[in-house]
């Protein structure tokens, strides 16, 4: 069971009076339609489009959500995703994913280090191969190639760590074919690559009867 979770808050809103300035406050303002979890792990994805009158936050949850009191209702939208809606064989895909690859770091001796860390992608060829293998992994297949969209960076800052970061946001669209029916759903639940719980991961999905 899963619920898909609509929030659609005006601009004015999110900046002058909730104060919304970066996907970290984003992350705080998704938390609060599940109240009384303070501790626990998060199990839900969300993600955040820029429309022409609003913000629209998106939550796929195994949970049913609650409205948010910062949230006017007319603004809330919440449904059960049917059982059903995951036996089609090919789907319309809209994923805003955090893309990046380990970079290895060298030693003294020239050999590479365990340790390293993770930068952004940022030509189509390796955005388009990095797709291909989470769509590999996550029990589907690519329909020809997708469309590769990047985005501004999204940086962020978390005043109580007061830690600063940066996202390496890119949306792909396009159609897919599922490969395996039972990965897939566990993959669409999962989400796809990092920074989950900062508004990326969340594949948006369309049947194609």
């Amino acid at each position: 069971m899963s619920y898909l979770t609509k929030i659609e808050v005006p601009y004015a809103l999110a900046i002058h009076k909730l104060r919304i300035r970066d996907s970290y406050d984003w992350h705080q303002k998704a938390w609060n339609a599940f109240p009384g979890r303070d501790g626990q792990q998060r199990d839900f994805l969300s993600r955040i489009d820029e429309q022409e009158e609003a913000y629209r936050l998106l939550i796929l949850s195994p949970t049913a959500p609650q409205k948010p009191d910062w949230c006017p209702t007319d603004c809330f939208e919440s449904k059960e995703v049917p059982e059903d809606f995951f036996s089609h064989p090919r789907y319309r895909f809209s994923l805003l994913a955090n893309a990046t690859k380990k970079q290895t770091v060298p030693g003294p001796d020239g050999r590479k280090l365990r340790t390293g860390k993770r930068i952004g992608i940022y030509t189509h060829e390796e955005l388009v191969a990095w797709m291909q293998r989470k769509a590999e992994a996550g029990g589907f297949a690519l329909e020809g190639e997708p469309r590769v969209i990047p985005k501004p960076r999204s940086y962020f800052h978390q005043s109580k760590s007061k830690m600063n970061g940066v996202h390496h946001a890119v949306e792909f669209q396009g159609t897919l074919r599922v490969t395996d029916a039972a990965l897939f759903k566990t993959t669409v639940h999962a989400g796809i690559g990092s920074a989950k719980a900062f508004g990326f991961g969340l594949l948006a999905l369309a049947p194609i009867s």
